[in-house]
């Protein structure tokens, strides 16, 4: 059986606004685009949108291991920290799914883990196999 990729389209948790970024592929998909900011700078950074992909493109020096905040390009409002890290205790952020749910992502450079949380189990499920055609 063939592996099936999962381009999710994410929003703001804040705005409702769409984080995706058509013009900035990754993985042959638009990507997510989200501004960061460091103790010394600030950038943009753009994550792959297809699920368990960890290609991306930081516009600013990041050393590993380092902790980003990120905020929405649209309100400039932090995105939502919602709890640690559970591979390394940094915050965790959240983006909403377009097709129901929340991916929640570490905020630690070079740390990969995510996961999909979905609070009203039965709707949100249904509406996600019928985005993505499971």
């Amino acid at each position: 059986m063939e592996k099936k990729e999962i381009s999710l389209f994410v929003k703001c948790p804040l705005c409702g606004k769409s984080l995706m970024d058509d013009e900035f592929l990754l993985g042959n998909k638009p990507s997510v685009r989200v501004n960061i900011q460091t103790v010394e700078d600030r950038g943009v950074l753009h994550l792959c949108s297809i699920y368990g992909c960890t290609l991306k493109h930081i516009g600013i020096p990041v050393a590993e291991g380092e902790v980003v905040d990120m905020f929405c390009p649209h309100c400039n409002k932090e995105l939502g920290i919602s709890d640690k890290c559970p591979e390394c205790e940094a915050p965790m952020v959240s983006f909403v799914i377009r097709a129901g749910g929340v991916v929640r992502i570490c905020s630690r450079n070079g740390c990969a883990s995510h996961h999909i949380v979905f609070k009203d189990v039965a709707d949100e499920m249904s509406k996600f196999y019928y985005e993505y055609g499971f």
